[in-house]
């Protein structure tokens, strides 16, 4: 697999808001699940965008280009519709927010690729620049490092061997970090992905939309929902339904993002009952569907407080 997850592959599936000007962290500080006063220049960080039930509207892996220019990237397929919400809220705050997906270029290294071109970004969310490229360190697939790299279109592009897209997919899969498209639109809590696992939810910020679901959820112990690897032998695709054998009438999870494996069959991150995973015996589309084999995701999970 190692061989397979190496190299450079161009992500047209993602795009990019900027936000600008001097109250560009104090904004979003107030709209996303994190801490972006505090984010300094040589981090980035995952962040998720709610409405006011806790549901995850957009998702952003999100840094610092400066202390008044900010870089959200997220699904493309809801950045129009998230730009809208998002300007809503500005107001009177000093921040422009903007579709920046033609003004820079993004590409995924992985493998060979990442570990050469972003070998001072080690740690996950870590970035570094190169003049005015930056490269942000994500989670591993499968212990395969992987970056993304992110610069004005002007830039050329990075070196590396060709990644197909359905690589690249793949190992976002792998990685168990799962961003919000439009199947799974409020589908979700931030801790119904693990988002509070890997860095994407401060619980020591002050309030934003959705805030008080998300901190009673984590502070009172109610998680009974968990992001988990799966692999099925037949196609599947965000939003598809999850189902135990003995229980016909509703679903136990969905399937939150998915992809072709390599090596056959297909992979996918799977929001799922806590309870489902542990007796598992699960299957897609309906209770006697295809079989779906579930595994524990690829980082620790923080505890329940």
């Amino acid at each position: 697999m190692k061989t397979t997850l190496n190299g450079v592959a161009p992500l047209s599936h993602l795009g990019v808001i900027r936000v600008e000007g001097e109250d560009a962290a104090k904004f979003l500080h107030g709209q996303l699940s994190q801490d972006f006063e505090l984010l300094t220049l040589s981090e980035a960080r995952l962040a998720a965008f709610c409405s006011a039930k806790g549901r995850m509207q957009a998702s952003f892996i999100g840094f610092k280009r400066s202390p008044q220019d900010i870089l959200l990237i997220c699904q493309r397929e809801l950045l129009a519709t998230t730009l809208k919400r998002l300007s809503l809220f500005v107001m009177r705050a000093k921040a422009k927010l903007s579709d920046a997906s033609d003004t820079f270029a993004l590409f995924g290294l992985a493998g060979d690729a990442a570990e050469k071109i972003a070998t001072h970004a080690s740690p996950e969310w870590s970035r570094a620049d190169f003049g005015n490229i930056n490269i942000v360190n994500l989670y591993p697939a499968d212990g395969i490092s992987r970056a993304l790299w992110v610069a004005p279109v002007s830039e050329a592009p990075p070196q590396g061997a060709a990644l197909s897209a359905a690589d690249w997919a793949w190992g976002e899969v792998r990685s168990g970090i799962a961003l919000i498209s439009t199947p799974i639109f409020e589908a979700f809590v931030p801790q119904m992905l693990n988002y509070e696992s890997v860095g994407g939810v401060n619980f020591k910020k002050g309030c934003y939309p959705g805030q008080e679901v998300v901190a009673r959820s984590q502070f009172r112990g109610t998680l009974k929902r968990r992001a988990y690897l799966a692999h099925s032998e037949v196609p599947m695709a965000a939003g598809d339904a999850v189902f135990q054998a003995e229980d016909a009438d509703q679903p136990c999870g969905t399937v939150a993002q998915a992809a072709a494996s390599p090596a056959g069959g297909f992979d996918a991150i799977v929001s799922l009952q806590v309870s489902a995973f542990e007796a598992g015996g699960l299957h897609l589309f309906s209770a006697s569907g295809p079989a779906l084999l579930a595994s524990a995701p690829p980082y620790p999970l923080l505890a329940d407080i």
